[in-house]
């Protein structure tokens, strides 16, 4: 079984490498080994398992939430944050007045993802390039970096994550 190619790390103009990710889903489809349908199953099987958990919670709205809250703290620190989620309950309870500047990243996270759950769930609003649009512009709405990051538009230039400028960056996904 040959491995799956995701794409391929190319010199750019500006003399820096950017990945160029392959057409998916690829026009071969997909070939499985054993072992990664055995990972699958299993995997299936412990979700079963974890739903079937949440049915005995006292509280399955705050699991989510919970959930939501380290979700966004991850994702915001893809782009440098250093908030935590612990920060951004903090601050949403203001239980704490010592809280990192960036935690507005995490809460700005949350409304977004807030937005959009109740533009697909009460709204019956389909999951769209328009709603990913607005989830954007509601994310960076009154966020830090928004100089730059013309809310609710796709991105025009060069994107990377780390450092600051692709030569320097830790990734470089390239421009189409």
């Amino acid at each position: 079984m040959k491995p799956i190619e995701l794409g391929v790390l190319r010199k750019q103009a500006g003399g820096y490498s950017a990945f160029i990710p392959n057409p998916f889903p690829p026009q071969d489809g997909f070939e499985f080994s054993p072992a990664l349908l055995k990972k699958s199953t299993e995997a299936s099987y412990l979700l079963g398992k974890l739903d079937g958990i949440t049915k005995f919670l006292p509280d399955s709205n705050f699991f989510l939430l919970m959930y939501l809250r380290k979700d966004a703290a991850s994702s915001s620190q893809i782009e440098g944050t250093k908030a935590t989620m612990v920060d951004a309950i903090e601050a949403e309870v203001k239980t704490n007045a010592n809280i990192p500047a960036d935690v507005d990243d995490i809460l700005h996270y949350i409304h977004a993802l807030n937005y959009g759950m109740k533009r697909v769930k009460e709204e019956n609003f389909p999951v769209s390039i328009r709603l990913l649009r607005e989830l954007h512009k509601e994310l960076m709405h009154e966020a830090r970096g928004t100089q730059f990051s013309d809310p609710g538009e796709f991105r025009k230039t060069q994107n990377w994550i780390g450092g600051t400028r692709p030569d320097n960056a830790s990734f470089v996904l390239a421009a189409r």
